[in-house]
Formats: C-alpha cells, structure tokens, sequence
C-alpha cells in the first residue's frame, strides 16, 4: 500500500434536469475501478476512494449517462441534473427462463416473510411532511393585476435552474406520532403527538396527514391510489401485468440486491413503471422506486412517483423511508399541456424507534379510537421540532409558514377565500353570518311560480359551539310565504355528541331521493323533464340528539310533529260510506325516530358543525325505527316503522369496482299512503344514483317492501383496448335496480290512492342503466331502460340521464 495516498470524496445531490425532483438509488462509480455508490432516497450521495480516480460515471435507467470531472484527493460538491433519454431495451435470455422471473417468484413466494402486515406486533415514531406547490408559474400570470397584491410571494419561486417548472411553496405540515400495530385481532392505532400545519388548525387535517390515511404497502397485491386500486408490481399476479428485466446487482447497506425493472404489459391500465432491488437470501424488498405508468386511465394527474427504503430490523424488514411526489393538473382538459399551472403535493414520512413483537397490554388497543391527537399537539414550540423532527427543515419550508401567515392578513387574500367558499358551500360569509345558499334563491314551479328564498346562519366568529339558522321564502302564484328556524349545538366534542331544533313550514316532494336536489334549487326548477305537481304544505317540529360513540358509529334520537296538507289538485280523500267520499284536510303525526349507522373505519374532514366522508373499505350499515304515537300533540296514528339498508363498494381488479344499496322496510298497524314508503322517483335530466330514474314521483308505494341497486364501474377495461377510443380515456358503467313491495289491504281503505298511485301488485319493478362517464373527466352520461310496469301513464320506457362527477 502506499503511505502516501490521498483520499477523493465526493458528495452532493442528484436531480431530475427538467423537474428538480430527487433521484433515488442513481449508480455512481469512479471511472476506471469498481468503486460505486448508490442516491439515497433525497438523491444524496458520498462516494470516496484512495486510488487515483478523475472522473464519475452517473448512470439511471431511463436517463442519459453522463461523466463528471472530480479533482484528485480532495473532498468536494458535484450536484448533477440528469436529462431523460433514450432507454436501452432490455436483453431477454433465450432459451429458457427469463431470470428476472425466478427472482419475482422467489420475492412473491417470501411475502409473508417479509411484509410487516404479518408481524404480530409492531410500534414505531414515524415523522411525516407534507407540502403543496404552484408550479408553472408563468410570468403572465405574476403579472395579472387580480394578483398584484400577492406579488411579494412570488419572491419565493424555487426556479435554480431554467429547465424546470418554477414551483411556489404554499401549504406545508408536519406531524410526529407513534404508532402500534397489533396483528390479531387486526388494530392499528396512531397518536399524533405534534403537529403544524401552516395557517390551519384542525384536528382532522391532522389525521388525514397521519401515517394511517396516507400509507402505500408494496406488498399488497392491490394498491389503493386516489380511489383507484393499482396493480402491485410484486402482486401474486404480477406477470399477467408487468414485464420484468434484471438490470444488475449491487451491494446497499451490507446486503447483496437484485436490481429488476418492470414495466406495463398493456397501454392505459391502472399500473407502475419503475425499478425494485430486493434482497438476497430473503428475498425482501430493500428499495423501489416507481411511476404510475404515464397513459393509465386516471384523471388530474400528471405523474406520481412513490421511492421507499427498508431496514433490517431483528432480522425482521421495516419501512425506513418514503418520498411521494404527485404532480397534479387540476384542470378537466387534457394532462399534459405544458401551460396550465398545476400542483405538486410532495410527501417525505422516515421511520425510527422500531420494537418489533413487544406486545402492549390488550386494553392499549383500541379497535374503534384508532387515531387520537394530542390535545397539546397543536402547541409544541420550535425548539420541540428542532429537537424531534427526524431532518432539518429546506430555506423553502423554512419560509412557508411566514408566507402564509402574512398571506392571511392581506384583505384581498380573504376576499379570495369568500368567493371560494361562496362557490364551494353555496354560503356569503360577512363577520358573525353566513348568507345563502345561493343555488336556492331563486325558483320556480307550477304551485309557486317564481319562489324566492333568503337564507341566514351564523357563522364561525359567532360560534363554533352553536349554530342559529333560519330562511324565509315567498312564491309569486301561491302567494304564500314559507320559512324554518332552528338551532343546532355542540353538547361534547369529544365525544362528538350534538343537539338541534328546528321548526319549518314550507313545501316538500314527499319520498324524494335524499340525493336529488331540494324543491328550491335552481338546477330542479331547470332540469325538471315534467311540471311539478306533487308538493305537500308540512309544518314541522324536530328535535334530536346525536352522538358518535366511537369513530363510524353513531346514533341519533329525533322527535317529530309534522302536519301535511295536500296542495293542488290533490286531496286527502276516503270512502265515508257506499256512496260518499269524504275529505280530510290534514294527517298530523308524532314520530320518534332512533337511527343506528354503522361504517367502521370511516375517514373523513371535520367542519365545524358537519363532515365530509371520506369514505370506508368496510360496508355501510344503517337501520332506523320509527315509532307514531297516535293522540301525541293530535298525531292521528300508532304505527312502527322499521328500514335497514347496507351499501359497500367492492373492488375486483383489474375491471374496476362495484357498488351495491340493498335496503328492506316495513310498517305495521293502519297507516296510510302519505306515511308508508313513497318510492323515490326521478323527474329531472340528471341521473340520481339514489333514486329510481325511470319511475316518477308519486308512482309506487308499500308498506312492505326489499330493494337492491348495483352498479359496475369498468374503469375503462374495455375501452382501453379499443385504439380509436384509447385516447378519450372514457369509462364504462352498468348497472341495475329492482324493488318489490305490497300494500297492506286495511292500508289501502284509510285514504284512497290519488290517480297514478300503485302499489307493487304485479310483479318486481325494474330499471336497468348503461352508460359512459370520464367525458371529458366531470360528466356521466347514461342510458336509463324501464323493464317493467310499461303501461303505466306518462312511462318512459327509455330515457337519457347526465351527471357531473368529480374523480380521480
């Protein structure tokens, strides 16, 4: 050896050329020796010899190579941006086996060896950031005046290099929690022991950006991405979907790993492209990085890459790191115009603090508080973050939260923030009130003629303890002036338990679809195929109490006084006698009502006063029973009323996911028709996914009846293959609709069933629907076909539907 050696060492950060985003896992080596190193996950690198080397050689599937002068025997910087190139093929090795497919088998075979699902115990601290960016900036659009106020955040742009998008930092949060996973029973708790989220402190923003909401296991066979399920590259079926090529092997971290590269077999199904290095001898995953394949049928996205790294933990393979980084295009036309700004949503979670098998007591874990934050997370100071955060904060983020704050002090920054929520919420927010909605202040039909509607309630600054609400509305040909009042408060927050009463005269389409638009919304009055003539006067008392005891179940408890007056031409009428029909102007009844809803595992955003589901992998069960009280503030009934439904979404890949409702009712003692189940009908243009779209209102009733909607969405399975069509990106639907139901015989004596009122006497009804949806990404256009009860008045034995629907 020679004394007089001199050490080389060189570090620095490898970026992509044109977006500036780390790349991971880039092979560096000294020109000349085997001497080589590999990018981190943040595409850092250290490399360092003591032979007399000149030059590195950078080389990265899909990317150009490139050499890089080094000067001997001193340490130095060299940060490269790499430019995407033309790709080698990849060589087959014929005859016989592919060798990159016996390496898959052996990884698919030692799953549950290595997928730390199948522990029985693990814990962790895990450190997730999250931060969104404006990218593609132009200097028109610094420039345009609306936006001359906001000028000073543009001093921020994050433009090092020409090539790239300029991207603005304008959201970041961090969240620090331990989490505990318990095998069987299967549980997963989370608490978040800190968190900052720049400009916004809600509990639920927290969670969502927990490790438990966003969390990608390469193990599973399917990967659930923005509500679409992608093929796992390493899923049990892997071959029929991706094509495999082993590139190399190379030493990381001690351990000899097979380098493979896999890529889509076909065009535009929900799959990734990228590289995996999976260990050898057990045959884990040590590193992957990959893409979602860049023509897959998913809308919004410009691209996604997702880059992990594990550590051998007890013998045992633990996630240590993961980048994700999503390159949104939040407009519906097409992705890849380069002139539109978009967003980056970049998230970096890293691991540490690992107890693997080390069983807390039972009672630790909960199986329905499986995400708790600290009542102090909210509060930790900076040199807690300082201290705690498992890396150090870049100049951008450093300024992110200063930006934002001063952002929020700018008047026109609020008055942006109105006319969004304006737009989002329907309501004008003005100090302590809330104005609107506005899609309900104007209407009209043939009863009311043109109705007008003022709505308040208060607002935020008032209270997020209560609410006060109310509206007043007037129709030009009834002449008559309807309104509501009420008031709804928050009794605990933890648990979530509230209280609320209101009092509302006013008109209703009884057995409207919950989903279909209010009597009142303009998008009713425009969209109605045939005059309305249904509506009923109601004056109404309701009161109840609501609690969730525990995350996706809750009950509520109501009271109601609801008196019902038939409008128009129609009337409450009985047989009196053989010869004498008699009228009767009012039913008045007293309900109390218990609902029970069951959705385990439900995630969702909390407002201040409602939620915004997110959704559950889990079915959804519901059941209400109804109690009248016949004499009760002069109800005219005694009846019981019972419905239990179940809806669920079931994916099945590759051919997308189907949608289920299936729903019993039934009603005992004398009831007549205005109290039983006044099947939901669909009188508008738009499809209701809730309703019966070809049945019309007032058409069919029961007092006991079963129902069942399906619905499959294909996701383009079909339609992909098709070259001509490949291109739009359009998906397919079908779906169907039945119903069966009776009419008790002393039912049908207490009032007489108006004209055009059946019951289901003649067999089930059914509706069958085919459509397309993904048009131009927000609309669904679908053909409704009526297969039964044809010649009843006014049917429509086939009709055409449209629906707006915003998707991934």
């Amino acid at each position: 050896m020679n004394s007089s050696a001199q050490t080389t060492k060189v570090s620095g950060k490898i970026v992509d050329a044109i977006t500036r985003e780390p790349l991971p896992f880039v092979n560096i080596i000294f020109k000349g020796t085997t001497i080589g190193a590999t990018s981190d996950i943040e595409g850092k690198y250290t490399i360092s010899a003591t032979v007399k080397v000149d030059s590195l050689v950078i080389s990265y599937i899909g990317y150009t190579k490139v050499t890089r002068a080094v000067k001997y025997g001193i340490t130095q910087e060299i940060n490269i941006g790499l430019s995407q190139g033309i790709e080698l093929a990849a060589i087959e090795v014929r005859p016989g086996e592919n060798p990159a497919h016996r390496i898959l088998r052996k990884i698919i075979a030692n799953k549950d060896k290595n997928d730390r699902e199948k522990y029985n115990y693990y814990e962790y601290e895990v450190y997730n950031k999250v931060e969104f960016d404006l990218n593609n900036l132009s200097e028109d659009f610094q420039n345009k005046k609306l936006l001359k106020p906001f000028s000073f955040i543009f001093d921020n742009i994050d433009s090092s290099n020409t090539k790239e998008k300029p991207y603005l930092p304008v959201f970041m949060t961090e969240s620090l929690s331990d989490f505990y996973y318990r095998k069987n029973p299967k549980t997963r708790n989370e608490k978040i022991k800190a968190s900052k989220v720049a400009g916004v402190e809600n509990a639920s923003v927290s969670q969502f950006m927990g490790d438990m909401y966003q969390n990608v296991n390469i193990y599973d066979n399917n990967i659930l991405v923005f509500g679409k399920n992608f093929i796992s590259p390493i899923s049990d079926n892997a071959l029929l979907f991706y094509k495999f090529y082993l590139i190399d092997s190379i030493v990381i971290d001690g351990h000899k790993c097979y380098q493979l590269q896999f890529k889509p077999r076909r065009k535009q199904e929900l799959t990734f492209t990228g590289n995996l290095w999976a260990a050898d001898t057990s045959f884990a995953i040590k590193q992957i990085e990959m893409s979602i394949a860049d023509d897959a049928n998913i809308n919004f996205i410009n691209a996604t890459n997702v880059v992990q790294t594990y550590i051998q933990v007890d013998s045992l393979w633990m996630m240590e790191k993961e980048r994700l980084v999503i390159d949104f295009n939040p407009f519906p036309i097409e992705q890849k115009n380069k002139n539109l700004m978009g967003i980056y949503g970049r998230k970096t979670a890293s691991y540490n603090n690992f107890k693997i098998n080390k069983p807390k007591d039972d009672k630790f874990y909960s199986m329905t508080e499986n995400l708790v934050v600290a009542e102090d997370a909210f509060e930790k100071n900076e040199d807690f973050w300082d201290k705690n955060r498992h890396d150090t904060l870049s100049k951008n983020e450093k300024q992110i939260y200063h930006m934002v704050d001063t952002l929020q002090s700018l008047p026109v920054y609020k008055t942006w923030i109105d006319v969004l929520q304006i737009f989002v919420t329907g309501y004008k927010v003005k100090g302590n009130f809330e104005y609107g909605p506005y899609y309900n202040m104007f209407s009209f039909n043939t009863i009311e003629g043109n109705r007008f509607r003022f709505g308040v309630r208060t607002s935020n600054q008032f209270s997020k303890w209560y609410e006060l609400s109310g509206y007043l509305a007037y129709g030009t040909r009834d002449e008559q002036f309807k309104y509501k009042l009420g008031i709804r408060a928050f009794i605990d927050k933890k648990p979530r338990t509230m209280v609320g009463l209101y009092y509302k005269n006013d008109n209703e389409i009884l057995g409207q679809s919950q989903n279909g638009f209010t009597t009142d919304n303009i998008l009713a009055s425009v969209l109605r195929i045939t005059p309305l003539r249904n509506l009923t006067r109601v004056k109404e008392v309701n009161a109840y109490i609501e609690r969730e005891w525990f995350t996706g179940f809750n009950t509520k408890l109501s009271f109601y006084n609801r008196q019902m007056f038939p409008l128009a031409n129609f009337h409450y009428e009985y047989q009196k006698n053989s010869n004498q029909i008699a009228y009767k102007d009012k039913i008045t009844t007293s309900e109390i009502r218990v609902l029970a809803r069951l959705a385990y595992n439900e995630k969702y955003i909390d407002g201040a006063f409602t939620r915004t589901s997110l959704g559950t992998h889990y079915p959804i069960v519901q059941a209400q029973y109804t109690l009248g009280i016949k004499n009760l503030f002069n109800s005219d009934y005694d009846y019981h009323k019972l419905v239990v439904n179940v809806d669920d979404r079931i994916r099945i890949n590759p051919i997308g996911y189907f949608d289920y409702i299936l729903e019993y009712g039934k009603i005992w003692n004398k009831t007549p028709y205005p109290l039983l189940e006044l099947h939901g009908g669909n009188e508008t243009y738009t499809y209701d996914p809730y309703a019966y779209n070809s049945m019309n209102f007032y058409e069919f009733v029961s007092d006991e009846y079963a129902s069942a909607s399906i619905q499959h969405h294909f996701d383009g399975f079909f339609l992909n293959r098709i070259p001509l069509m490949r291109k739009l990106k359009w998906r397919e639907v079908v779906g169907g609709k039945a119903l069966i139901g009776r009419v008790n015989a002393e039912n049908k004596k207490l009032l007489l069933f108006p004209d055009h009122l059946y019951e289901l006497n003649r067999g089930p009804f059914f509706e069958a629907n085919v459509g397309i949806e993904n048009i131009f990404k927000v609309f669904r256009l679908d053909g409704v076909y009526r297969l039964s009860y044809l010649d009843n008045p006014r049917v429509t034995p086939f009709s055409i539907r449209f629906s707006f629907q915003f998707s991934f």
